[in-house]
């Protein structure tokens, strides 16, 4: 048999570190997966994933205990908001979002 199957990187990188390709993708956004209570789930995106963390750190986990509705930012839709209680949010789930550039136009 023939061909390299050492796993050592090859190109000046030190060993134990991964290769990153240039070719490296960007999620374009976040969908955030929200499971509540009763079985509902409901998806919001946030642009970035420090948009997610700021509004969780924020707003959820202060309140975590409360019955008291906070506000759910939606993006991309004019006019209609989503409120919850967080005590009967049950998991999240935080999934990039990867967006061709022939996806986008």
């Amino acid at each position: 048999m023939t061909g390299n199957i050492n796993p050592t990187p090859t190109s000046g990188a030190p060993a134990g570190e991964q290769r990153r390709s240039k070719y490296a993708r960007t999620p374009t956004e976040y969908a955030v997966h929200i499971l509540i209570q009763g079985g509902h789930r409901e998806e919001v995106r946030f642009a970035s994933i420090q948009d997610f963390q700021k509004w969780y750190s924020s707003e959820l986990v202060p309140k975590a205990s409360s019955t008291d509705f906070i506000t759910v930012p939606i993006k991309n839709i004019q006019g209609e908001y989503m409120v919850l209680r967080p005590s009967c949010v049950m998991g999240i789930r935080v999934e990039p979002v990867f967006s061709s550039s022939v996806e986008r136009f």
